[in-house]
């Protein structure tokens, strides 16, 4: 045969080119296993980060209001803190999608649907909370905005 196979895809080649293709391709999957292994730590960081600001800047509101530096209602400061909280678990989120997508094992795939399902589902109710509390608080200050207005209306009227 002279060194010459034919490959599972039915095509005429040598061993040494067959050798060579997998060899790049190994290349590939390790140079992209590599950046995707640089990658995730920093999607971690950005999501712990985001979550430490939105503490921070909440704990700030909570201060400014208990000293009455400036007035923020509770609502407002759990929708501050909340936002936050969610944007940081869709970075950990994307962070654990990043660990799996390279060669991934069953195992690894099932931990991340159970992360997934977990985060998921955290995410859901935590944005619910958050629209139902923004309706709130907007409610709340259509209702103090136009309540002096309508009363010095009918007043008058």
């Amino acid at each position: 045969m002279g060194g010459s196979a034919r490959c599972d895809c039915g095509h005429d080649g040598s061993m040494e080119q067959n050798a060579a293709a997998a060899m790049d391709d190994n290349a590939v999957e390790s140079f992209v296993r590599d950046a995707v292994d640089y990658v995730i730590p920093a999607v971690e960081l950005i999501g712990a980060a985001v979550v430490v600001a939105g503490a921070a800047l909440a704990i700030w509101m909570f201060c400014a209001s208990a000293v009455r530096l400036r007035h923020h209602s509770y609502e407002e400061i759990r929708l501050t803190l909340g936002r936050h909280l969610a944007l940081g678990l869709e970075f950990q989120l994307g962070a654990d999608i990043l660990s799996t997508a390279v060669s991934p094992t069953l195992d690894d795939l099932a931990r991340l649907g159970a992360i997934a399902a977990i985060r998921t589902v955290l995410n859901i109710f935590l944005q619910r909370e958050l629209r139902e509390e923004d309706v709130r608080v907007r409610e709340q200050r259509a209702t103090a905005t136009d309540g002096p207005a309508t009363a010095g209306r009918s007043a008058r009227g």
